[in-house]
């Protein structure tokens, strides 16, 4: 948006901070090269376009605004002369694409000294040579440091959730070798016993019978449930004496099995029943194989199962398959999170899950918001490790107005109030030397804020610390048509 042209006046220039050091030959060439607007109430340039002039306020109000999901917010208003905006890093050159980072309007009618981003670079590059290679070297050192860090921010999440899911993932791998090296131990038994059955003069009626309290034994294994310890204790003793009253020995170790299957006294007279007081014991232990292979079964079941969830998990974890923008159930996220970063929990952390399981999904970027929950939870475990004593963290969900709200608890020491307003800083962090960038609050912020249109704060005092996250229940209205200006 162009401006009225008005008279460039070189002692108005000079009178400015920014160009009060300049001799009167700079001034004049300003002057020359430059021109002075006034522009009307309304925008004079918008975030993302080419950035092709610099703008020094003379008189007025000037409104700096950014871009914030659906929303123009606010940063700055100012009626100082001298304040500046626009082309002001022209003089980085083709290194940097050249766009206005902001959007720029007054409020009433305001006069400008306007300058080329051409002009302006040209003029940085021989007036002031050594100061822009220190801006230069300031700007692509920061940038370079700060990518650096976020890629080593992500290689330590990265390592820390591979060696957590390693972990996960070896728990039950190991159990279902170790299953299935016994199950084969137990099917060899097995079949020694058979074979000694079938050497007995074993009647075909009772074998009938045997068959059948074996088919019954199975599926009675699998619809055991779990007892108490001390009803599992009565039934292990009522069940070592039933079969030393029956001449077995070595009872007290076949009960423990029978009661994980579920099985009682009533079951051992069946089989009493079923054959001859000589080959009782006989069929109790073939039965007690079949006992023993079905709950191995069971185990070998349950750590494939295992494997199966963590391998999902990861899945929903990276969102790998998926879209990255969709409607998410919020409670899947939080648990394939808490799922991944199980293993840097650890034992002394009690983990409590406060879900309103009544909330709609809702519109986001899944795999970002994981990265988000990560953070947050490896802050909170950090605080409560640093205490040396067990802890507590709460992981809620409820509806705040027309918002989802996310809550983190922990019991830590709690943030201290004089760092609470730079908790969010780039490379601000409270972490030892080498354990944190201070890059995750400032990612996660962004991710919220910039991405989601959501809010992220914390409230803190000793023994309570809790970072809240609201995200839209839904997404933003499309904002309304620009008229042409």
């Amino acid at each position: 948006m162009n401006g009225r042209p008005l008279p460039c006046r070189q002692e108005e220039l000079g009178s400015l901070f920014l160009f009060e050091k300049l001799d009167s030959d700079q001034i004049a060439r300003l002057c020359r090269e430059g021109r002075v607007e006034e522009f009307a109430p309304g925008p004079v340039y918008g975030e993302g376009d080419d950035a092709t002039c610099f703008y020094v306020l003379l008189e007025g109000t000037v409104v700096l605004s950014r871009r914030i999901g659906d929303y123009d917010v606010e940063i700055t208003r100012s009626s100082s002369r001298g304040v500046y905006a626009g082309a002001f890093q022209a003089y980085l050159g083709d290194r940097l694409r050249q766009v206005y980072n902001n959007s720029l309007r007054v409020t009433e009618p305001t006069r400008f000294f306007v300058l080329p981003a051409e002009t302006f670079a040209s003029i940085m590059r021989e007036w002031f040579p050594m100061a822009v290679h220190l801006l230069e070297g300031l700007f692509f050192g920061a940038k370079s440091t700060q990518e650096a860090v976020g890629q080593r921010e992500r290689l330590l999440a990265l390592g820390s959730l591979s060696a957590g899911l390693t972990h996960e993932l070896n728990n039950p791998a190991t159990a279902a070798v170790r299953a299935t090296s016994a199950l084969r131990e137990r099917v060899a038994g097995m079949r020694h016993k058979l074979g000694i059955i079938a050497a007995r003069p074993y009647r075909r009626d009772s074998l009938e019978t045997l068959i059948e309290v074996q088919e019954r034994t199975a599926e009675r294994v699998a619809k055991a449930t779990a007892l108490s310890p001390l009803e599992a204790s009565d039934r292990e003793d009522a069940l070592s004496d039933w079969l030393e009253d029956h001449g077995i020995g070595d009872g007290w170790q076949l009960a423990p099995t029978f009661v994980q299957a579920g099985l009682d006294t009533d079951w051992l007279d069946q089989i009493a029943a079923a054959v001859d007081p000589d080959t009782l014991e006989g069929a109790v232990r073939w039965l007690n194989y079949t006992v023993e292979t079905e709950l191995l079964m069971n185990e070998i079941e349950e750590s494939t199962h295992r494997v199966s969830s963590l391998v999902t998990a990861a899945k929903q974890y990276s969102q790998l398959d998926r879209a990255p923008h969709q409607v998410a159930d919020v409670h899947e996220l939080l648990d394939s999170t808490l799922l991944m970063v199980s293993a840097k929990i650890g034992p002394r952390i009690t983990v409590v899950k406060d879900y309103d399981r009544g909330l709609p999904n809702i519109p986001a970027y899944p795999s970002e918001l994981n990265q988000v929950w990560t953070n947050l939870i490896d802050n909170a475990v950090s605080a409560m490790n640093s205490t040396g004593t067990d802890g507590t963290l709460t992981v809620r969900t409820a509806r705040d107005g027309d918002h989802l709200l996310v809550e983190f608890g922990d019991t830590g020491p709690g943030i201290p109030t004089e760092i609470g307003d730079r908790v969010f800083d780039p490379f601000f962090t409270t972490k030892p030397v080498g354990d944190g960038t201070g890059l995750g609050l400032d990612i996660s912020w962004r991710i919220i804020v910039n991405k989601h249109n959501g809010d992220l704060r914390f409230h803190s005092v000793p023994g309570d610390t809790r970072f809240q996250v609201r995200l839209p229940l839904a997404a933003p209205d499309p904002p309304p048509p620009q008229e042409p200006s």
